[in-house]
């Protein structure tokens, strides 16, 4: 039977026939903990729901469900899942090149990539380095800085996460990730505060300016003098915290002055996700080093690390050994599903249409919920926004309280994920293909949801 366009996944609003998580979910989650360690897929009576296909803003559940996805699968589908253009594209690279030899014998659409990406930087002469996942391209950055500087010690940021990896967790400070490992973390790592001027007594920028100007002279704890301050523009993870207008240019100007590299962290904000195709151009931070990944593959697994050229000179020349390099580096399939992704998110009409969809959804959310009781703050920048829950007093973060949201909401059809250390905010990262009526609908979801016994 022809399924008419009304009915073709994509653009549709939620239909949950079956309450999730559904029979056939529950069914994979039990065969899911029986070979999967403990520690890596949160199972519970409500959640998750096993996802069987994805498109445009919709994924279709093992039971058959519609949901309306606002997570953007942990914000890599900014052009929708299977956007036509990329699965187009990664369909007829496959065909013809499925694996190259990175460093090694190539594949030539490393180049083209490269090529795309370089322009796009800040820098006159840039030069990078590709790789799979957004906690190595960290961790190539933080190599890059200590090579070029010469002084191993790094100041990071409460809140801020980097990734999972040694080096990456290191500069990532929740206490919930690093509390297992710590005596394989590098202890040259000092941690300034991130203003919160959302937060009746919240840290000022002031004090966090104050503060990291204090580090860059002491160096680290362990006496390290510091050589980078690795920062993201906009803090994704830690619940969608937005510098004050000002400080990341203050930021920049007191790394500058202690000749300490500027390492910006755009793998959840870069590729256009607040607008501009990097967030440090939004906020004011003036980086030497940029990571991004998650939409830079717009599905497949893919990062890089961006530095004007004679910084990443700091590199020793190849003489058949690469000092750092990885098997699937340049793999052929995610370069050709990164160009295309970059020839969608041509920047001439990128940051607008974020822009609009962003504005409309925020204009909503901020009418709904401004006074709504339990809402202390709604922040964002193009479409990265977040929903800040607090309990009575308006002040302290309504622990876990994103959570439950997010679980009444997917009963309801809609995902969204919760963020921050105490999972207080409701965090949506919706695709730019994203329609007026799901953005309605979405809103009318969270309104239902937030509002206490949801």
């Amino acid at each position: 039977m022809a399924v008419s366009p009304e009915d073709e996944l994509g653009s549709l609003l939620p239909r949950v026939g079956i309450r999730p998580p559904g029979p056939a979910s529950r069914a994979l989650a039990e065969r899911l903990r029986s070979v999967e360690s403990r520690n890596v897929t949160f199972l519970a009576d409500d959640w998750p729901v096993f996802w069987e296909e994805a498109v445009g803003t919709n994924v279709r559940d093992a039971d058959g469900n519609v949901y309306l996805d606002f997570t953007g699968g942990f914000g890599v589908a900014l052009l929708g899942h299977s956007s036509p253009p990329v699965v187009a594209a990664l369909c007829e690279q496959a065909g013809r090149l499925m694996h190259g030899m990175g460093d090694v014998h190539p594949p030539s659409l490393k180049v083209d990539l490269l090529e795309r990406l370089t322009a796009l930087c800040p820098w006159n002469e840039s030069v990078g380095v590709l790789a799979s996942t957004g906690s190595e391209a960290v961790e190539i950055a933080l190599k890059t800085a200590l090579l070029a500087t010469g002084r191993p010690g790094i100041v990071a940021f409460e809140g801020g996460y980097h990734g999972l990896t040694l080096g990456s967790l290191a500069a990532t400070s929740r206490a919930l990730f690093r509390k297992s490992f710590e005596e394989r973390l590098y202890p040259g790592v000092a941690f300034a505060p991130f203003p919160e001027p959302w937060r009746a007594g919240g840290t000022s920028a002031e004090e966090c300016l104050d503060r990291v100007g204090q580090l860059l002279k002491s160096g680290a704890p362990n006496g390290d003098p510091v050589g980078t301050l690795l920062v993201e523009p906009i803090q994704g993870r830690a619940g969608v915290r937005i510098p004050p207008d000002g400080f990341m240019e203050a930021l920049s100007d007191l790394a500058a002055d202690a000749n300490v590299l500027v390492v910006a962290d755009e793998v959840f904000t870069g590729m256009g996700r607040c607008g501009p195709m990097f967030a440090s151009e939004l906020v004011g931070l003036r980086p030497d080093v940029i990571c991004i990944g998650k939409a830079l593959g717009a599905g497949l697994p893919l990062s890089a690390c961006l530095a004007g050229r004679s910084i990443m000179s700091a590199w020793p020349e190849s003489e058949g050994e690469a000092v750092h390099t990885s098997t699937f580096l340049g793999h052929p399939v995610a370069c050709a599903a990164a160009i295309a992704a970059l020839r969608a998110l041509d920047p001439a009409t990128r940051g607008e249409r974020v822009a609009e969809r962003g504005a409309r959804l925020m204009r909503q959310l901020k009418r709904r919920l401004s006074d709504a009781p339990g809402v202390g703050d709604i922040r964002g920048a193009g479409l990265l926004i977040g929903i800040e829950l607090v309990e009575d007093d308006s002040t302290t973060p309504a622990h876990g309280a994103a959570a439950r949201v997010a679980a009444i909401a997917l009963r309801r059809g809609l995902l969204v994920l919760p963020a921050g250390e105490a999972g207080q905010v409701v965090e949506l990262t919706p695709a730019v293909v994203v329609t007026d009526e799901q953005i309605d609908f979405a809103v009318e979801v969270l309104v239902a949801a937030v509002e206490p016994g949801g």
